[in-house]
């Protein structure tokens, strides 16, 4: 079994490159995650007018989801932008995002025209919120986050 040595100067411009990459995750998680602060935000102020929506889409306990609804996007923007638990919750959010856009942004059930697009382009830019979620939920939060103190030091070697 052969093993590479890495000479100190190397070791550094590694230790440089995960700094550069870690507050780009970093960066990175703040910007997914605002959407779904304010979001939150916005459904905690009306939850009536959340719940009617709901409603409206013929899904059950309009109130309860409506509730549920800001609390997962509140709390999980929150969490991915502090970088406790980042994993999970970008998986959670993942998920949140393809229910949201197959009831939400349900374009293919709707006739051509302005309506059928503005749909589609939401439905789109959920599928790419998603793709976002996935990354961060492979890559981690990087170490400038809450989960940062949980990185082994092998994973900073390669």
């Amino acid at each position: 079994m052969t093993t590479t040595a890495i000479s100190p100067t190397e070791q550094m411009d590694v230790r440089a490159a995960a700094g550069v990459n870690d507050a780009m995750l970093a960066v990175g998680r703040i910007l997914i995650a605002l959407i779904f602060v304010s979001s939150g935000i916005e459904k905690f102020i009306d939850l009536g007018a959340t719940a009617s929506a709901i409603g409206s889409k013929g899904l059950p306990y309009p109130n309860a989801l409506a509730v549920l609804t800001a609390i997962v996007e509140f709390f999980g923007g929150v969490l991915i932008i502090v970088g406790w638990q980042t994993r999970l919750v970008a998986l959670a959010l993942a998920v949140f995002c393809a229910v949201a856009a197959y009831f939400f942004h349900d374009f293919w059930n709707m006739p051509s025209g302005q309506q059928h697009t503005n749909n589609m382009i939401h439905f789109m830019k959920n599928v790419s919120i998603i793709g976002g979620f996935l990354m961060l939920c492979a890559v981690g939060a990087g170490r400038y986050s809450l989960d940062g103190p949980c990185i082994r030091q092998e994973y900073l070697r390669s």
